[in-house]
């Protein structure tokens, strides 16, 4: 459902300036980066835990699976990262600012 809902959220503006655009009106891209670190809990000490993150036998599946699904859902392939991987992504995004 996440992946259906995700090629179909209107985050990009249109000719006036609302955001009534979807990555699948604009024909853009999706990029899947496996990101275990949004997961870290902070409740104690300063040092992020990662204990309740799952292990790669169970999270390699699903990250392959979300990645077959949105390709799917796009009706194209996704640009994907290496599951695992310290890698250096760079991306260059337009955003609304607040008023």
């Amino acid at each position: 459902m996440a992946r259906r809902k995700l090629v179909r959220l209107r985050i990009f503006e249109d000719e006036a300036g609302q955001m009534n655009r979807s990555v699948q009106d604009i024909a853009g891209d999706i990029l899947v980066v496996s990101q275990f670190t949004l997961f870290a809990s902070t409740r104690k000490g300063t040092r992020p835990s990662f204990n309740d993150a799952a292990k790669p036998e169970l999270a390699i599946p699903l990250y392959e699976r979300f990645v077959t699904q949105a390709s799917a859902a796009l009706g194209r392939p996704v640009a994907t990262g290496r599951f695992g991987a310290m890698m250096q992504v760079s991306s260059s995004t337009t955003v609304p600012s607040p008023c």
